[in-house]
């Protein structure tokens, strides 16, 4: 007998009608996943700092055909993110997957880090993440929905190799054990949890790196070294795994960490 799946497995990928609320939805991944899930019939929850940015990318979700909502704001606090999964369900009903693409970096040894600098970004990739976590998972498992939340994390939450990053890599080893602890308590309510971990790849942070400036291109060819494939990452290398881990496809996959980075973890 063969399954339903099986008959369509295209079927598996199909996430027409769910609500996504993405944090971070004018960055390079959070604007991406937001246009993928649009071409592909999903409803939208954009949350980000930038009001104009914050609309340009609303408007090309809904020239793509989907319907958009936004919300100003980041998610430094509880009260903000109750704000942004408000918005969701009145504009929606309902809010069926999670992405947390919002994020921040500053680099600096730890000799000369201010402990305020470290905190800033342990706030920005960890504190806004768990915040998220509490109110769109209490809301999940009040009313019985199989949620999907999606992580964003980094090769450097395992690889602690490059100088400068004691904040980074601290608060994406951190986003990494959210993974997995949040997992093994929301698997009895069918909840998945996981997390995207990519190395360099293009964005506007790390636009410097894909220049002709000579630290940029030094930069670059190091990090390089360190990937088989040979060339850094484009955002649109995400998307094929964002859609899978937010898609029915991954039903039996959660707290997983996984990798896309050209090899780079391999190595």
């Amino acid at each position: 007998m063969i399954s339903e799946q099986l008959r369509d497995p295209l079927s598996m990928f199909d996430v027409s009608g769910k609500t996504a609320l993405i944090t971070g939805a004018t960055g390079a991944f959070g604007r991406a996943t937001a246009l993928a899930l649009a071409a592909l019939g999903g409803r939208l929850v954009l949350a980000a700092g930038s009001r104009d940015a914050l609309e340009d990318v609303a408007e090309e979700a809904r020239a793509l055909g989907a319907e958009v909502a936004t919300v100003h704001a980041r998610p430094d606090s509880f009260e903000e993110v109750e704000q942004m999964l408000t918005v969701g369900l009145e504009a929606f009903g309902r809010v069926d997957q999670l992405v947390v693409a919002s994020g921040y970096n500053k680099a600096g040894f730890i000799q000369d880090m201010p402990y305020e600098q470290w905190q800033e970004v342990m706030d920005a990739n960890v504190r806004g993440a768990w915040f998220l976590a509490k109110a769109v998972g209490a809301y999940w498992i009040e009313n019985e929905i199989k949620g999907k939340m999606l992580l964003m994390s980094s090769v450097r939450g395992r690889h602690g190799n490059v100088s400068g990053y004691t904040a980074y890599c601290t608060s994406k080893g951190a986003t990494d054990a959210l993974t997995r602890v949040l997992a093994t308590e929301w698997g009895k309510y069918g909840i998945t949890v996981n997390a995207i971990a990519p190395t360099v790849f293009r964005s506007n942070l790390t636009a410097w790196m894909f220049g002709d400036d000579e630290l940029g291109q030094a930069t670059k060819a190091r990090s390089l070294s360190r990937i088989p494939l040979g060339r850094l990452g484009e955002v649109e290398d995400l998307v094929g795994m964002a859609l899978y881990l937010l898609a029915p496809a991954s039903n039996f996959c959660t707290g997983q960490v996984m990798y896309v980075d050209g090899g780079f973890t391999a190595g």
